[in-house]
């Protein structure tokens, strides 16, 4: 059924050209060619008997975007809408365009190169466009947003959030130790540091006794690490 349809519209395209259009003959024999190709080439590859199969697209989880947003200010304390360059950015990682949210940033930290909630931003929005990968220029960002302020605990939380992601975990421990011990008491984030730190720790145990062939207590997980969360 469908090579007649094909065969059909091939010759409704050839009196077309013959009549209403009055095409020279050099014209017609050269689309004449054309449309030979393209039936052989559909002969050869095409499969009208096969059924479709159509499937649902893909759908991104974004939500990582807007939690990663509301982790930064809670840790940075840093009111966002002083930055008009920042709050277009923070819009655009909640709803997952994390290169169009770089772009932004970019224009953030050449305008200010001091600006280290920028550049954090900016690292963030780079590691979550590389689909969570700690790219050259995602660690360039973090290293420059901790450089600007090294008191700021937001670039070494998500800086070991990534290295962690890569199996470093060694250097992720080190990062989240050193935002501990900086940590004030009351800060709203410092005991969600310390169940972070202590589930890393576990882990670097479990790690380290499978290393030394003693490997894992019987019925024990090697646990998660905790997902980004406010």
């Amino acid at each position: 059924m469908t090579w007649l349809v094909i065969l059909a519209l091939a010759v409704v395209v050839l009196a077309a050209l013959k009549w209403p259009l009055r095409m020279p003959r050099d014209g017609r024999e050269a689309v004449i060619g054309a449309i030979l190709i393209a039936l052989a080439g559909y002969a050869v590859q095409g499969s009208p008997s096969v059924p479709a199969a159509p499937k649902a697209a893909a759908t991104p989880d974004h939500r990582i975007g807007s939690v990663m947003v509301d982790v930064r200010q809670k840790m940075s304390g840093v009111d966002p809408t002083r930055n008009k360059w920042q709050v277009v950015a923070d819009a655009l990682m909640r709803g997952g365009d994390y290169a169009g949210a770089a772009g932004m940033l970019r224009g953030a930290v050449e305008a200010d190169p001091r600006n280290g909630e920028a550049w954090l931003s900016l690292a963030n929005a780079l590691t979550q466009h590389a689909d969570g990968t700690l790219t050259p220029p995602a660690l360039y960002a973090y290293r420059q947003a901790m450089q600007i302020d090294p008191e700021a605990p937001g670039a070494p939380f998500f800086l070991g959030m990534a290295l962690a992601q890569q199996g470093k975990f060694d250097e992720a421990r080190a990062m989240w130790g050193d935002v501990l011990a900086k940590a004030p008491a009351d800060a709203p984030w410092r005991k969600d540091m310390e169940q972070r730190v202590a589930q890393l720790d576990l882990l670097l145990s479990r790690i380290r006794a499978a290393q030394q062939g003693q490997g894992a207590p019987s019925g024990s997980a090697v646990p998660a690490m905790p997902a980004v969360r406010p």
